[in-house]
């Protein structure tokens, strides 16, 4: 089950919900920035089929 830091939440909320339910159905656990734009770089660079 993905979690998502209070600290971040108004950031994470910020985004597209398509974006949103992408990076939850990964498990991840966010606590700050640097966490979500690591699952960020993880999914754009599946996406350029680099994953």
């Amino acid at each position: 089950m993905s979690y998502v830091s209070p600290h971040i939440k108004e950031k994470f909320e910020s985004m597209p919900l398509d974006l949103k339910n992408t990076i939850l159905a990964r498990n991840v656990h966010l606590e700050n920035m640097n966490d979500l734009m690591s699952v960020l770089e993880q999914i754009i660079a599946e996406g350029e089929g680099r994953g």
